[in-house]
């Protein structure tokens, strides 16, 4: 078998190394926006995870956050308060409480998606629809996600 030269632990220190700088990068691109509404990156991701999960319940947002109860439910109170999330009972199932995103809420998502949307569209942008795909696969299998 072909000697994989990308797989040595340099190689791969290097790469883990992007990631993390690829994410501090992207989240500080959002940092004005939290800092202007007293809000951390906890806020962020709920509020992110909501936005694209429109009504999704606690249970599930949990699940997707990969964080406690206690560990959301401060977050998910501090938001109420400053009216950037709200519960709405199920339709079907009173006993389930769905989360959505108030006015307020959606503009914060907006102006946070604005300034993180420059970095991530001028590197798609600049690079070729392959490389795009292949970032995308990778991206994927390195959160365990079908390709």
């Amino acid at each position: 078998m072909k000697d994989l030269l990308y797989l040595k632990d340099d190689h791969l220190k290097e790469f883990i190394e992007k990631l993390f700088i690829s994410y501090r990068e992207s989240f500080n691109d959002a940092k004005k926006t939290l800092d202007k509404h007293s809000l951390g990156i906890a806020h962020h991701k709920v509020i992110h995870i909501i936005s694209i999960n429109e009504g999704i319940t606690i249970s599930n947002l949990l699940k997707k956050l990969k964080i406690t109860k206690q560990s959301l439910n401060r977050v998910v109170k501090e938001l109420i308060k400053l009216e950037i999330i709200q519960f709405k009972k199920g339709e079907k199932d009173t006993r389930l409480k769905h989360v959505f995103l108030t006015k307020k809420g959606m503009k914060i998502f907006e102006e946070i998606f604005s300034a993180q949307k420059k970095r991530i569209y001028n590197a798609l942008l600049n690079s070729t629809s392959n490389e795009v795909n292949n970032f995308n696969n990778v991206i994927k299998k390195i959160i365990n996600e079908k390709v």
